[in-house]
């Protein structure tokens, strides 16, 4: 790691090097000037070293490595890691059943991310689902929240989307306000289709016992009895991001979802689900999952796709 500016890597005083020695415990790291030795089993010290090989890119891409940098580079090849093991049962088993379509064919949990998701949203009212394009963040995420509503836990879906694409002024396009959002918002509506019948699915939109709306007309309501879905959050700002959370109310529980490395903001404009990762790290009722390319289910090769991208962002960086 020569020419590698040891406080920007490691931090001050080493204190990414404590991060490391937490996140593995049975690794010893030794940090002196730009040099690291790293000690311990096997599997370990190579998801360490795919740690510290991330910290190497963030520091080619920014002048020096973040807390928050760490934490999602330790759960993300952690996550990795933990999906190359050989598993103890097949995850398309009953047991990990979520749903069943309107055809009576079963929704289950099909990667270790998945499964993840599934997990926590048992456990915890809000939960974090990042990872890239194919993953299934949204489908089941949305799989959950119908079975919810089918089981009686909560009263209504509420689904929304930062409309990002359309800009603040979507006059530009033809029809009314709705025929304009819609499609920004049809990934939803195709999740929904194959999960309930479309009459029932349309006695469920007309009574707003299901809810498809963008972001912003989230802003003064209180979510109560809810089951509530943040899609492509990393779309939303940080007052956006904020504004949402603090609208869940009693009896609900949350999932957002996103892909961090995907954010359409404008320039300058910092992804409310970048920064609330740090925000809420601490926070008990909130959890996050991270998805990999382990995890990609559509055509085999998205995920040749997304390894490709990330060789040319990391080459063009340097």
């Amino acid at each position: 790691m020569q020419g590698v500016d040891p406080v920007a890597l490691f931090g001050m005083h080493d204190k990414h090097i404590s991060a490391l020695d937490k996140a593995f415990p049975e690794t010893k790291f030794n940090a002196r000037g730009d040099r690291i030795k790293i000690t311990g089993p096997e599997e370990e010290v190579d998801t360490a070293l795919e740690v510290i090989k991330g910290m190497l890119d963030i520091l080619d891409r920014k002048d020096a490595v973040e807390e928050n940098d760490i934490k999602t580079l330790i759960a993300l090849k952690s996550g990795e890691s933990t999906a190359r093991k050989p598993q103890i049962r097949d995850l398309n088993e009953p047991g990990d059943t979520i749903i069943h379509t309107h055809n009576g064919e079963a929704i289950s949990a099909k990667t270790p991310g998945q499964k993840r998701i599934v997990q926590s949203t048992a456990k915890q009212d809000i939960v974090f689902a990042i990872g890239p394009a194919g993953t299934g963040k949204t489908y089941t995420s949305v799989a959950l929240a119908v079975q919810a509503l089918k089981d009686r836990k909560v009263r209504k879906i509420i689904l929304a989307r930062p409309a990002v694409e359309a800009g603040e002024n979507l006059g530009f396009l033809p029809g009314d306000l709705k025929e304009k959002i819609d499609p920004y918002l049809r990934p939803l509506y195709d999740a929904l289709e194959d999960m309930i019948d479309r009459d029932r699915l349309e006695l469920y939109l007309a009574k707003n016992v299901i809810e498809i709306a963008p972001l912003a007309y989230m802003r003064g309501r209180t979510l109560n009895n809810a089951f509530v879905i943040l899609d492509e959050a990393q779309n939303a700002t940080n007052t956006q991001m904020k504004m949402f959370l603090t609208r869940i109310g009693f009896n609900s529980r949350a999932i957002i979802t996103g892909d961090i490395t995907q954010t359409d903001l404008p320039h300058r404009q910092q992804s409310g689900l970048i920064s609330i990762q740090k925000i809420l790290q601490d926070v008990e009722g909130i959890d996050f999952v991270y998805l990999g390319e382990e995890d990609v289910v559509r055509h085999k090769l998205v995920r040749d796709i997304i390894n490709a991208y990330e060789k040319f962002e990391q080459k063009n960086s340097k």
